[in-house]
């Protein structure tokens, strides 16, 4: 075993499969096995493997100018083009953009913006950041605060309170339904125990609420209809912005060009990394207001400096790689394809597998979205420890597709946004195989009901 440290894996079972090379929407492991890549790598991927363009541009920019901070007044054209571009593009008044490396540090940039705009404006008690159950923005240290998934808090002591985090319902109806309540009840009961909330901490001292608009590792949970209205209605009434976290939701996932498009969201402030350059070389980008920049002038004027910036903040090969890619969406009307797609996609999952005995729920938009494993299809009744979720996965990866469990049992998919009709119709029936397959050993295991 190489003397490797493996992000999110358990350490008594790394190095299970070697990839050695990818092409379009498929990868290849060192024994020469194919795979259809079901998830875009960790939803990423979006132009799927070895895209020569992207790859020229990277190399292009490389030859050119391989590296150049961006710190005390330096530049270069690749990130002005991109700023440009992105502010061009996103639903964000007249916006400002910070690039970082990942989603992670992108919200942790967002964190520590909003604390230095309230402190310029003269309001530094607002600073608590209400999050959801059930979400995932992260795993640095106020990203991974703002994370709710139990594996990535236990053990690390996240400073919650330290950071005044505070936590909502998160919007499944599925699994957070109460008795016969319908969609509209369940939304306005977790929209009123979000203003008792909101109230009993005195909205004064209250900076954001970040989510994103379709889930991901959560599950890819799809708030039911009139949620977002409502939710947006409620924290502007307390002066609460709006922050949307579009790592995995941005550039077309969704079947639009972003996630708040889709769910009907205006944001104040938007994070974005991920299919911003296909995965192709690490960039992340934080939106915010031309308002809440040109607040936090006279500090960074008062100090010198905006403290803040990574040495590898707007990377010119980065931006280089962001920029084409940017580029590649438009010109080849990926967006569009992916809505197309993607209805197809959704249509299909659902005549698939509604029925199938091992699947709850079918859900998703776009290019995205979850099969919702259960023991008992009546009740909802879930698997301990994320047994289904497990033998799903392994069933796929043999019949060669690569999916991810997430949220314990719920199956995950998230193919590159380039994925042909044909190509989901195969991707999808190697899936209906592995999904019979986990069923009948998770029968035999007496782990299935009835």
């Amino acid at each position: 075993m190489a003397p490797v440290i493996y992000p999110t894996t358990n350490f008594t079972a790394t190095e299970q499969l070697c990839l050695d090379r990818g092409e379009g929407i498929y990868v290849y492991d060192t024994d020469g096995n194919k795979y259809i890549e079901g998830l875009a790598g960790l939803w990423c991927t979006s132009l799927g493997y070895s895209n020569t363009e992207v790859m020229d541009a990277i190399t292009e920019q490389l030859h050119k100018l391989p590296f150049s901070h961006t710190f005390g007044g330096k530049t270069h054209k690749p990130i002005m083009e991109l700023a440009e571009k992105l502010k061009a593009m996103v639903p964000v008044e007249d916006a400002y953009i910070f690039f970082g490396n990942s989603g992670s540090d992108a919200n942790d940039t967002h964190y520590k913006m909003l604390r230095y705009y309230f402190n310029a404006i003269g309001k530094p008690e607002k600073r608590k950041i209400i999050t959801r159950e059930r979400g995932y923005h992260g795993v640095t240290v106020a990203a991974g605060s703002l994370t709710s998934l139990p594996a990535n808090l236990a053990h690390f002591d996240a400073p919650l309170e330290a950071l005044h985090i505070l936590r909502s319902d998160a919007p499944h109806y599925y699994t957070g339904r109460q008795g016969n309540e319908t969609e509209e009840q369940f939304v306005d009961r977790i929209i009123n125990n979000l203003e008792e909330q909101i109230l009993a901490e005195d909205p004064d001292t209250i900076a954001a609420m970040i989510v994103e608009p379709i889930t991901g590792a959560s599950g890819v949970i799809v708030p039911p209809e009139g949620y977002y209205e409502k939710l947006q209605a409620l924290l502007r009434k307390h002066g609460i912005l709006v922050w949307a976290d579009e790592v995995i939701c941005g550039f077309g996932r969704t079947g639009a060009d972003f996630g708040c498009t889709t769910m009907g969201i205006k944001p104040d402030l938007m994070t974005f990394a991920k299919q911003l350059s296909s995965a192709y070389f690490p960039i992340s980008a934080s939106v915010i207001p031309g308002w809440m920049y040109e607040a936090m002038i006279d500090q960074t004027n008062e100090v010198g400096v905006f403290g803040h910036g990574y040495t590898y903040s707007g990377h010119p090969a980065a931006c280089a790689a962001a920029l084409k890619t940017l580029e590649i969406y438009e010109r080849d009307n990926l967006f569009e394809h992916a809505a197309e797609v993607g209805t197809y996609m959704q249509a299909q999952l659902r005549e698939i597998f509604t029925d199938h005995p091992l699947v709850g729920e079918v859900r998703g938009k776009g290019l995205i979205a979850a099969l919702e494993l259960v023991s008992n299809k009546t009740t909802g009744a879930s698997f301990a420890k994320g047994a289904a979720g497990a033998a799903a996965q392994k069933a796929c990866q043999d019949n060669g597709l690569i999916l991810r469990a997430v949220a314990g049992n719920a199956l995950a998919l998230c193919p590159p946004i380039i994925i042909t009709k044909d190509e989901v119709n195969d991707m999808l029936a190697r899936m209906k195989t592995a999904v019979d397959a986990a069923y009948a050993e998770l029968k035999a295991q007496g782990l299935i009901a009835g």
